[in-house]
């Protein structure tokens, strides 16, 4: 993947993927070729998590000069 899609696109991408894998009607050469793709795609995604939680605590860092990281709400809305 060469450019880097939006979390969203990258999520909804990510989804149709593992539908098409659940499917059963790829050959095992395509089958493959998506697994490998959606491991990429998920490493990426999880980077992109990664960066926004650290840009989320810098912030909060910076709220009445006093850092107090806190876990993000995992339960919460999904995207």
């Amino acid at each position: 993947m060469s450019a880097q899609p939006s979390f969203d696109d990258g999520l909804d991408r990510l989804e149709s993927l593992v539908q098409q894998l659940e499917s059963g009607s790829l050959s095992l050469e395509e089958a493959l070729a998506r697994f490998e793709e959606g491991v990429q795609l998920s490493q990426a995604l999880q980077k992109q998590l990664a960066e926004a939680q650290r840009k989320v605590e810098v912030l909060k860092a910076g709220l009445g000069g006093e850092y107090r990281a806190e876990p993000l709400d995992e339960g919460g809305e999904g995207r």
